[in-house]
């Protein structure tokens, strides 16, 4: 089995994706950041909008009438990023959780950021939204395949481990944690967050831009460079969040052709996609505080529920003994395998993409993670982004690939055949086609990627609707624009089949290299920024680290 080439860490459909060849408030306006009122029309950066439009159209365009065109460039695209910035990638991440941990054990720490005095959301709700947001469409398909993949062909760091041995199975999880793990996390909330909420303390508006802080001051906020920053950057988190959409519309048909026999052709994927974007709408227009919070809270306790029945129905125990084995392998080898440089081939298809990817993501999370952390302290939104969800996600990958593994085991072939012939989807229906109530766990799946995927659309629409205003937070109106337009992106590309789709998705890694830049003022700016915030907190003394009163 050839590793997943050019795919997308929550979305692609197969090893071979380019083809042509994710409380309530204690202020009156919740929708507003930092007590800003909604934008109008004249709010709005054209500028930066409509080129952020037009670019996204253009590929789009370009994929309908020449597709083998863009996916050859696409995939040159993707190979050279990959080999010339891969390695900074690995070492940029790998710092950045680095000093994110370094930061929590500080006095600094206990900073409270976005100028309020307490949290407007219950730890429970902000962790629910931080993580749904990310997972998308990987919180089930990717966390059933990647396991298994890795299961099937041992990943080269283990070359001396047997395949379908134990110590292969925890091998498969430890790489699995690898690209889903502490580095992933803490580049996606952690120091680019904290940035963005201090600039925005000192005026700055909640855009990419402000993530140049550090270097430049105020002037992030009207250089030129600042306009090109956020146009990159949300061209980067469209295709992110293309990619989802229209992939959700191929594996939920894909699903429903294998429980029920509906047809797996177009106009079933359309109707999916637009059920989406409706979903994702009526949460746009519900706004932060019940569509999203809502959505995320559906999602953590039905994903819990489904965590549960899949123990009880499949091994508990060896899905423990999969956790602990490969958890511990990923820790015992964080740094050599963050690091990992064996394998260029290998390496391009699976770590350096995902760490190209969540890259891509990371300052439009950011903005995210800063709007709806506003009155943590920085050890909290520290704890809460980089050290919790990855280790939730671990238990996740673990309950779902372990399980697959497990079953596989018992009846040889029966998951990884559906995966080697079928590609990603075909993992988790093979999965619960092997347990009992298997139809009831299939559909509840699909209904749990539907629900991901709109929280991702929702969240990711703000983010983006909020890098195009200038002053003041984004009005529903244009946070449903995007939306619908992230929609129909996606429904045209997949008329034209996976191909479009997996090329876009590709298109986040090429993306990914000049966002790589935009992220490292925040490795040396966010400590530099929390001591100076907690010096005027009182917290510390301008000269010496001694903490003042208690919080």
């Amino acid at each position: 089995m050839r590793p997943p080439q050019n795919g997308f860490p929550l979305t692609s459909p197969s090893p071979h994706t380019v083809r042509s060849r994710q409380s309530s408030s204690t202020e009156p306006a919740p929708e507003t950041s930092a007590g800003a009122p909604v934008a109008t029309g004249r709010n709005i950066d054209w500028h930066v909008a409509g080129w952020s439009i037009g670019i996204l159209a253009a590929f789009v365009i370009a994929a309908l009438v020449v597709p083998d065109v863009v996916a050859e460039g696409v995939n040159v695209g993707f190979t050279k990023a990959a080999a010339w910035f891969g390695l900074y990638w690995q070492y940029l991440l790998l710092f950045t959780f680095f000093v994110a941990v370094a930061l929590i054990f500080t006095p600094w720490a206990k900073a409270r950021l976005g100028g309020l005095k307490s949290p407007e959301y219950s730890r429970f709700k902000w962790v629910a939204m931080i993580m749904t947001t990310l997972l998308a469409g990987g919180g089930v398909f990717w966390a059933a395949a990647e396991p298994l993949y890795h299961y099937m062909s041992v990943p080269p760091f283990f070359e001396d481990v047997e395949q379908g041995s134990m110590e292969g199975v925890f091998a498969a999880l430890a790489a699995s944690f690898v690209d889903w793990g502490f580095l992933a996390w803490a580049i996606l909330g952690s120091l680019g967050a904290i940035v963005m909420m201090i600039a925005a303390e000192k005026g700055l508006p909640m855009r990419p831009r402000s993530l140049l802080y550090p270097i430049l001051g105020k002037k992030a906020a009207t250089s030129r460079i600042g306009a090109f920053v956020d146009v990159v950057c949300i061209i980067s988190v469209a295709a992110g969040t293309v990619g989802p959409i229209g992939f959700l519309g191929l594996q939920i048909s894909y699903g429903l052709n294998f429980l029920f026999g509906i047809p797996d052709v177009y106009w079933v994927q359309l109707i999916i996609i637009a059920v989406l974007t409706a979903v994702a709408g009526v949460s746009v227009f519900s706004g932060i505080n019940k569509g999203i919070q809502f959505l995320s809270r559906v999602n953590v306790w039905m994903a819990l529920g489904l965590m549960a029945l899949v123990l009880v129905l499949g091994s508990a125990w060896y899905v423990i003994e999969g956790l602990v084995g490969g958890f511990g392998l990923y820790i015992a080898n964080f740094v050599p395998m963050s690091l990992y440089q064996g394998d260029s081939a290998w390496l391009a298809s699976w770590t350096v993409f995902f760490f190209g990817w969540f890259l891509g993501y990371a300052p439009l999370m950011a903005i995210f993670v800063a709007r709806i952390s506003r009155g943590r302290t920085a050890r909290d939104l520290l704890l809460g982004t980089a050290v919790l969800p990855p280790i939730a996600t671990a238990v996740w990958f673990s309950v779902l690939g372990g399980t697959g593994i497990y079953l596989d085991q018992q009846n040889p072939g029966s998951i990884t055949g559906a995966l080697a012939e079928a590609g990603l989807p075909a993992a988790i229906m093979a999965i619960t086609s092997e347990l009992p109530m298997s139809v009831f766990l299939a559909i509840t799946f699909l209904v749990l990627t539907m629900t991901f995927v709109a929280t991702t659309t929702d969240s990711m629409s703000f983010a983006i609707s909020q890098s195009c205003v200038k002053d003041d937070a984004p009005s529903p109106k244009l946070r449903l624009t995007w939306a619908i337009l992230l929609g129909a992106a996606a429904a045209v590309l997949i008329s034209i089949g996976d191909g479009g789709i997996g090329a876009l998705q590709s298109a986040i890694v090429i993306t990914a290299v000049p966002v790589g830049f935009v992220m490292l003022p925040s490795l040396f700016g966010a400590p530099l920024m929390l001591r100076k915030l907690a010096i005027e907190q009182g917290i510390v003394g301008p000269r010496k680290n001694v903490t003042a009163d208690a919080e």
